[in-house]
Formats: structure tokens, C-alpha cells, sequence
């Protein structure tokens, strides 16, 4: 293969993967989000901008990054709104000066009910959390991020956007599978433009929103996995990691499951 076809294309310099990159998380207060904003700080981020609702949550999350060594931001958001979604985005290159890598995390799974029990407001906000604030997002994002010509999104979808593990949660399941459509999309227009987009597809994870869902007896759950356990928001975290960074520079458009091995079983 002629070097001229390779030669441009992101090293990994076997430094921290975020190291110098300034990066923003949605959801960031708890969970998935929290762990993987706590580890954009361990590996090396410049700055680490964590938003979500519950400010106390985020601004904790914050202060945890600073010990790590990241400079920390908590904007208070809801990334259903558009103007609170572009006031995220201006505040973080307001600060840093730009944006590097994205992790689009804040969602909602509706309390677990059949189909005709569910009420248009619950497909409103599952809809509006999961899917519209991911087009909103994007939509802010990208243009900074084609303006400096370079840029890693990770999308939080879930196996349940492939194959619903469980009755009840079907406009959950719909709404990630959105997602997974919408990113595909993105990714293809985004690419030539320098800007890499993904999803990551956690599995059975033990976060404050699954046990709200009302999934039931965890200890079944986990006995129905193949590894026999639930996962834990740091592996989640890890994998994130992994698409953000350079080291992923040639994965576009991807779907990449956490799950234990559910989607496989």
C-alpha cells in the first residue's frame, strides 16, 4: 500500500488517550457518564466539561476530575432544550477554545409497563431524552468541530436498540434504536470532514436509571448473561475511552456493545 494512502492518520503516541483534549460529557452527574468523565481525567484531558440536570451531582463529578488533574466544568443543562444545548457547547470553547471529544450520554428509560399502559408524556420524554437530544447535540458539536477540522463523538445507544432484553420497555428500545440509525448517518457525512462518530451499546449495567426501571431481580439477570454478572459503569467507561481516542482513528459509524456477551448469547 503507498504510504501517501496511511500517512495522515492519527498515532497513538502511548501517552494517556485523552491527553491534552478538552472534552464534554452529557449525563455526566452519575452512572455511565460520571465514570467515563472521571476517566477522560485519569487519562490525561486538558478539561473535562460535565453537564446534566442535577447540579449538585455534576458539580461533584467536577470536583473528583480536578483531584485528577483535569481542569472541570459543571453546566447545569437539560439537552432536550436547544438553547441550553448551544449555551453547553459556547461555554465549553468559551472557556477551553475548543472542542475535541464528546460523549453524548444523558438519556431516560421509561418505568417498565406494556405498550398500552404507556401515556403520550412518557413517549415524549423518552423520545425527547434519548433521540432528540442527541440531534441537538450533534448539531452544536459539529460545527466546532469541523471548524478545527478534527473531532471523536461517542454516542450512548444500548443493546436494547438491537434486541430488547425485556417486555415493558419498548419506546426504550425504539428510541435507541433511533439513535443507532441517526449516528450511522451522522457518521457518513461527518468523516470527510475529519470528525469521527460512534456509539457504544452497554448491556446490563448497574446504574441508578436501570434500577429505577423496574427490570426485576437483578441476581436472574445476571445469571442470564455469559459471564454470569452484571456489568459495572467503569468497563462501560472503558470502552468509550477507546472510541474517543486515537486509537479508534479508523472506526466510523460503529455500534460497539459492553454487554457481557448478551447480543452474542
Amino acid at each position: 500500500m503507498s504510504e501517501t494512502l496511511v500517512a495522515d492518520r492519527p498515532r497513538n503516541t502511548g501517552m494517556g488517550r485523552m491527553t491534552g483534549k478538552v472534552c464534554l460529557v452529557t449525563g455526566g452527574g452519575s452512572g455511565i457518564g460520571r465514570a467515563s468523565a472521571l476517566k477522560m481525567a485519569e487519562e490525561g484531558a486538558a478539561a473535562v466539561v460535565i453537564a446534566g440536570r442535577r447540579e449538585a451531582e455534576i458539580e461533584a463529578a467536577a470536583a473528583e476530575c480536578r483531584t485528577l488533574g483535569a481542569q472541570a466544568l459543571a453546566v447545569r443543562t437539560d439537552v432536550t432544550q436547544e438553547d441550553e444545548v448551544a449555551r453547553l457547547v459556547g461555554t465549553t470553547v468559551a472557556h477551553y477554545g475548543r472542542l475535541d471529544a464528546a460523549f453524548n450520554n444523558a438519556g431516560f428509560q421509561e418505568r417498565r409497563a406494556p405498550l398500552e399502559a404507556q401515556h403520550n408524556s412518557v413517549y415524549d420524554e423518552v423520545f425527547d431524552s434519548n433521540v432528540r437530544s442527541v440531534f441537538l447535540c450533534l448539531r452544536h458539536q459539529l460545527p466546532v468541530m469541523f471548524a478545527q477540522g478534527q473531532g471523536r463523538i461517542v454516542i450512548n445507544a444500548s443493546v436494547s436498540g438491537v434486541r430488547n432484553p425485556n417486555p415493558g420497555l419498548s419506546l426504550y428500545s425504539a428510541s435507541k434504536a433511533a439513535v443507532m440509525s441517526l449516528m450511522r448517518s451522522a457518521a457518513m457525512e461527518a468523516a470527510p470532514r475529519g470528525v469521527g462518530i460512534n456509539a457504544i451499546a452497554p448491556g446490563r449495567v448497574v446504574t441508578d436509571m436501570m434500577l429505577r426501571s423496574g427490570v426485576g431481580d437483578m441476581s436472574s439477570v445476571a445469571a442470564g448473561l455469559p459471564l454470569r454478572r452484571m456489568g459495572e459503569p467503569t468497563e462501560v467507561a472503558e470502552a468509550v475511552i477507546w472510541l474517543l481516542s486515537g486509537a479508534a482513528s479508523y472506526v466510523v459509524g460503529h455500534v460497539l456493545a459492553a454487554d457481557g456477551g448478551f447480543l452474542a448469547s
